[in-house]
């Protein structure tokens, strides 16, 4: 029969082992919930990189341009709202900054781009007044992105899609657009177009050139003429 004290080495070995052997198993526990979190994280990181690269694929081809130029113009309305506050003239600023051959080649694309030929046509104008209008846009891009953040998926509308009649103006934009409307009325009404005759007028000219000068003479001395104009016509005249 072995002793206590010969027992008593064997079974701290064996604690010992034990204890080793449960280590190594919470060693190799902690590691493979590390690396299933791991999986987890580049698992999402992946999915918002396969939406991400989804929505830029639905975007036009030249979005990454209309972008850069909205951004410049806006950086553009900073720079005259900062010098409207200095009370300084934002052309004078900015053309201290800009070179002589950057003027004169900007100048030449000018003239090249949209160039006014005349009236062609009414399609031809409507045009022109399309591109003038689309250019006078200013879009809100805070506005914009938060559009896209409350819409999400539905931003980018497919053939699926249910989103017809949601959409509701604001009143700033129902504003602009009553304002664009009636900057339009006024220039048009300011259009000089020909005048049919009026029969029941008096016929004072032997052709359409001697029409002209009357009304030119009546334009400037109708007022001081008007009574001898009256007297000759009743035959009271001196």
């Amino acid at each position: 029969m072995a002793s206590p004290v010969e027992e008593t080495p064997t079974t701290a070995h064996d604690e010992q082992t034990d204890s080793l052997a449960s280590q190594k198993r919470e060693a190799r526990l902690r590691k493979f919930r590390e690396l299933h979190f791991k999986r987890n994280e580049a698992r999402k990181l992946n999915h918002q990189e396969v939406v991400e690269e989804d929505k830029r694929l639905k975007l036009p081809s030249n979005w990454e341009a209309k972008k850069a130029r909205l951004e410049w113009e806006l950086s553009e309305d900073e720079k005259k709202k900062e010098c409207a506050a200095r009370g300084e003239d934002y052309n004078r600023v900015k053309l201290l900054e800009i070179t002589a051959d950057d003027a004169e080649r900007w100048e030449r694309k000018k003239k090249k781009k949209n160039p006014d030929t005349g009236f062609a046509g009414y399609a031809e104008a409507q045009f022109r007044q399309y591109q003038r209008l689309t250019k006078q846009i200013r879009p809100n891009l805070e506005s914009y992105e938060k559009l896209r953040e409350e819409s999400g998926e539905d931003f980018y509308p497919t053939s699926n899609s249910l989103i017809h009649g949601t959409h509701v103006p604001t009143k700033d934009g129902i504003d602009r657009m009553v304002e664009d409307v009636e900057k339009q009325i006024e220039k048009r009404a300011k259009y000089s177009r020909r005048r049919a005759y009026n029969d029941d007028a008096d016929i004072d000219y032997i052709n359409e050139r001697n029409a002209k000068f009357n009304k030119k003479a009546e334009r400037f001395y109708g007022k001081y003429t008007a009574e001898i104009k009256q007297n000759l016509e009743r035959g009271t005249a001196v």
